[in-house]
């Protein structure tokens, strides 16, 4: 039965991909197609509970438990000047637990059905090596990533172009038309901020190491048409120092409105900074981060939900700590437990505040928020299921008001991975 449901929901949809590659086969030029490509299987096994506080909340709690598979199958490129690919993500997620009344950890699409399933190809095509991509892609770049706090993979729709031709150096372009965020099957056209509704993303950028590879420059620029036009300049470094390494990821973000200025006139700068150091298996941080300006900090978003964030200092679980004028700080540990004797064990803590907050909506003008996050992840390092995760994330975020988009909660995450590669 469920392998019938498997090959009905998921497979099935792959037939297209499959006719792609049968075409290629009979040709001379996909020997390259075919001996490159590879195929992955992941299954992710994903709960969340989440507990609001407080006597006005909507719902006490939202707990949900999902089974996903991920098909990751990537071709290799034709022979020739130019080569070309195929790339698919096949996403299929089973609820195997939940109700009506406590959904909402966006896990499964609104109104919390019972499965979802999407299949995101994306063709690919190369010279030298510079790479043209059309069609679904995850993202990660500083000005656009994909959210990876769930199970299922948000993806982008557009043209993204890749180029390594100077050594050290990677340029990057693109447009993006739509999104298919972690909680959705739909590809939602209608990109927004600020409660802006624009058809298209445009965005370029470069990123140079140097220093034996310990530093590097980016510099990059986005548009979200007629809404927003942002510009970023990050500098990361590595440096050791005896039997330390001592690390930092800076930058400032500037934006202003774009075009038609359809959420009005902006103005944002968005200072960030995040400080390492590593010794043995002690890892320290110290993060900083400001925004300035009357916005907060510029994101692509879609109106069936949030984008990611990964860009800042102190994102973390709940929150990117990018309201408007807010000032935060983190501190961070991590150790890992190799020298204690259990390879493959990490844990991970960390406090972030932010204060100084302004919320207009409700005439708060020096608003507080904190979240504290508790992370413990082992990987089985041999045996048959080597390489299956086990990882529990425990955080709870506290603010010094309320509306209907914040809240304080406490949350819980046991997320179990397992790769499987089939080609």
């Amino acid at each position: 039965m469920a392998l019938s449901f498997l090959e009905e929901k998921f497979l099935s949809r792959s037939s297209l991909m499959l006719s792609a590659l049968l075409l290629f086969q009979s040709s001379a030029y996909a020997e390259g197609f075919f001996d490159d490509a590879r195929a992955d299987l992941t299954l992710k096994n994903f709960y969340q509970n989440r507990n609001f506080l407080g006597n006005n909340v909507a719902q006490a709690q939202a707990a949900e438990w999902v089974q996903f598979f991920t098909l990751d199958v990537r071709s290799g490129y034709t022979s020739g000047p130019v080569g070309f690919g195929l790339d698919v993500i096949g996403q299929l997620g089973i609820k195997l637990d939940g109700s009506p009344g406590s959904s909402g950890t966006q896990l499964l699409p609104p109104g919390s059905p019972d499965d979802l399933s999407r299949i995101d190809p994306v063709a690919k095509i190369k010279y030298s090596k510079t790479v043209l991509k059309i069609g679904d892609t995850v993202m990660n770049l500083p000005v656009l990533r994909s959210d990876p706090g769930r199970a299922k993979m948000q993806t982008y729709q557009g043209a993204t172009l890749t180029s390594q031709e100077i050594d050290n150096l990677t340029l990057y372009a693109g447009q993006i038309r739509a999104t298919s965020l972690r909680n959705s099957v739909d590809m939602d056209s209608d990109l927004s901020y600020g409660g802006a509704i624009s058809d298209r993303f445009n965005y370029a950028g470069g990123e140079y190491y140097f220093n034996q590879h310990r530093t590097m420059i980016g510099l990059w620029n986005a548009q979200l048409k007629d809404i927003y036009q942002q510009q970023f300049i990050n500098l990361t470094h590595a440096q050791p120092v005896g039997d330390w390494v001592l690390g930092s990821n800076v930058g400032v973000f500037f934006g202003k409105e774009d075009g038609g200025a359809r959420a009005g006139d902006l103005d944002n700068k968005t200072f960030t900074g995040l400080f390492s150091a590593e010794y043995g298996v002690h890892t320290f941080y110290v993060g900083l981060q400001k925004v300035e300006g009357n916005s907060s900090w510029m994101r692509v978003g879609a109106t069936d939900g949030t984008s990611g964030g990964g860009s800042l200092a102190n994102d973390n679980l709940n929150s990117s700590f990018d309201r408007e004028n807010e000032r935060s700080w983190q501190l961070r540990y991590d150790l890992d437990f190799v020298q204690m004797g259990v390879p493959g064990l990490t844990v991970s803590n960390r406090y972030i505040r932010g204060d100084n907050v302004r919320v207009k909506n409700i005439g708060i003008d020096n608003g507080t928020e904190s979240e504290r996050e508790l992370v413990i992840s082992y990987v089985l390092q041999s045996g048959t299921l080597k390489d299956l995760s086990v990882v529990w994330k425990n955080s709870s975020a506290r603010h010094s008001w309320r509306n209907s988009s914040t809240s304080d909660f406490d949350d819980n995450r046991l997320f179990i991975s397992y790769p499987v590669s089939l080609l």
